[in-house]
């Protein structure tokens, strides 16, 4: 049977190759991933960290990363797992045998979003052409994560290092967002 999963086309596939060269603050395509949403108390949740490998962050807006995985805290018993190249159904089904027999929530959303990276030294200010949060690395330290809005989009934003923020949004809207923030960029050039 063919696997449907590698024929799809990513929603900035004809967007991103356009991307005008702007170092401070440039825009990038993350490579796929693997994405779930767990949900689950104590004792599932450390069935979930000893099988991803990772501590799942206990504080909020927090993100802990390790290798091309990283976990993000969405809500007191919410956590997106998130593992770059790898197969979603692999993780999914290692992930579901180590919780079995605790009540959790396990949900493939691989497909879902897509991400993309804006970094420079000027990404805060581009983002916040489009976002109400403060950027600054005092207020949105690395390793901060959170559900906000860019424009009119729900996405979930991420510092990784002090000049870089990554964007993972619902691909239907990934166009969109991208758009804005290239736009934006545009005062830059």
């Amino acid at each position: 049977m063919l696997d449907q999963s590698k024929l799809r086309a990513g929603a900035l596939d004809h967007l991103a190759p356009r991307a005008r060269a702007i170092p401070a603050a440039e825009l990038g395509v993350l490579p796929d991933a693997a994405k779930l949403v767990f949900r689950g108390r104590p004792a599932a949740i450390a069935a979930a960290e000893r099988a991803f490998g990772l501590d799942l962050p206990r504080e909020a807006c927090r993100f802990n990363a390790k290798g091309g995985r990283t976990a993000f805290w969405l809500g007191p018993d919410e956590w997106l797992l998130q593992a770059a190249g790898e197969d979603p159904a692999v993780l999914f089904e290692g992930l579901g045998q180590a919780l079995s027999g605790e009540p959790h929530s396990l949900v493939d959303v691989s497909h879902r979003s897509d991400a993309f990276a804006l970094s420079g030294p000027k990404s805060a200010y581009v983002l916040n052409h489009g976002c109400p949060l403060d950027l600054s690395v005092a207020a949105f330290p690395v390793g901060m994560c959170t559900r906000t809005l860019i424009g009119k989009a729900t996405v979930i934003l991420s510092r990784p290092e002090p000049d870089m923020f990554h964007i993972d949004v619902w691909r239907s809207f990934a166009p969109y967002v991208w758009q804005l923030l290239d736009e934006a960029r545009g005062e830059l050039a």
